[in-house]
């Protein structure tokens, strides 16, 4: 048994993760590639490995031809009397094997066999690297921080290197060299100089996987996260359904004294994170989508996906949020363009009136009794003289 041999293909495979099978083929490959340098062609050289004891040979296959004169091309044929050396039962037209001994290789040929075996780990290990990240594309990531490559950060994700580019980056976050941070995974493509792994810390998929990993209730599927709207570095907003009536799901993943909600927003660096019920519903939805504002009424069309709120005057602001970002993450959220006016405003703004939708046969009918709830206890007056009158 070939122990040496033998304990090096198990090192490879245990530290690289490259089966034996794959570094037999090279090892073949490899005494071929000699033996093609050593006689200058290999066409009639075949190897053989035992693959539990490591033992090698490596033999030509010749054919016997009648004396020395009639040999052609010694790589091929070999005359009888050395063929009878070889097998006391050659006879003439015969193929037989005749061992090569690689101890007989030259140093060049020796060191274009080790080449071709270094070669052939080296694909091999960006290979297994390029798939064990390959399966974790659009998935989240521990990464080290190295450096800073012009803009760009370089992140070691353990086995190879990532880029975090610097519009993938949130705007005011600064690392330090040896600091750990997630990621998410955006791409991984295979290049000769190995995997490329692109980063990302922006992407609304990453506030998603942080509460798969961090809320149970989401990773055994009890709790769905239906949409997801963010603006990296400031506030995102979650809309979060639950399969099971006795299960909150806001509760879920807000945690009990805000612990799950708050170790995500630790990850994220003190970025808000606005959590809020989904509703089959799109008066419901996007009513929620507006919180923390009060919502009097909202008007939706499912076929246009366009809605048009009123707010009390006191809480226009709060509705709009800062530079519209409340406004702007809740029409993400819900996928309807919102359109937002106060009391005061929508008396005279057409759409956004009780008794523009009166008489109608549309779609408006399932949210009627609804806003008439609404309207009876914050309201009083005749709708039809125009106007909300505050109570």
């Amino acid at each position: 048994m070939n122990k040496e041999l033998k304990e090096a293909l198990d090192i490879l495979e245990k530290e690289k993760e490259i089966s034996k099978e794959t570094l037999f083929e090279a090892i073949e490959n490899s005494l071929i590639t000699a033996c093609k340098q050593h006689f200058g062609k290999a066409d009639n050289v075949k190897v053989e490995i035992d693959r539990d004891t490591c033992d090698f040979l490596c033999y030509a296959e010749k054919e016997v031809v009648e004396t020395e004169d009639d040999v052609e091309d010694d790589c091929l044929q070999i005359p009888l009397e050395q063929a009878r050396e070889v097998s006391k039962k050659a006879n003439i037209g015969d193929i037989i094997h005749v061992e090569i001994k690689s101890k007989e290789f030259g140093r060049i040929a020796t060191q274009n066999a080790k080449n071709v075996i270094l070669q052939k780990i080296r694909e091999e290990e960006r290979s297994v690297v390029y798939n064990q990240y390959f399966e974790k594309e659009k998935d989240v990531v521990t990464g080290v921080v190295q450096r800073y490559l012009g803009r760009n950060i370089s992140i070691n994700l353990g086995k190879a290197d990532a880029i975090l580019n610097e519009s993938e980056q949130v705007k005011g976050e600064v690392f330090k060299p040896t600091e750990r941070i997630k990621v998410y995974i955006l791409e991984v493509k295979n290049t000769p100089k190995g995997p490329r792994i692109l980063v990302s810390r922006t992407h609304p998929e990453l506030v998603k996987r942080l509460f798969e990993s961090e809320v149970t209730e989401i990773k055994d599927g009890t709790v769905e996260i239906k949409s997801i709207a963010r603006e990296a570095g400031s506030r995102t907003k979650i809309a979060v359904w639950s399969n099971n009536p006795n299960v909150d799901a806001v509760g879920a993943c807000v945690g009990m004294n805000g612990s799950r909600v708050n170790a995500i927003v630790d990850e994220l660096r003190g970025e808000k994170i606005d959590i809020v019920n989904w509703d089959e519903n799109p008066g419901n939805l996007i009513q929620n989508a507006l919180s923390p504002a009060k919502i009097v009424a909202v008007f939706a069309d499912p076929d246009e996906r366009t809605a048009k709120v009123v707010v009390p005057d006191y809480q226009l602001s709060l509705a709009i949020g800062k530079e519209g970002q409340n406004a702007r993450l809740a029409a993400r959220l819900t996928g309807y363009k919102i359109d937002i006016k106060s009391e005061t405003q929508a008396k005279d703004a057409p759409g956004f009136r009780y008794e523009d939708y009166l008489g109608e046969d549309d779609e408006y009918d399932d949210y009627d009794d609804e806003f008439d709830e609404t309207y009876e206890e914050e309201y009083e007056g005749d709708p039809e003289e125009g106007g909300f009158e505050e109570e």
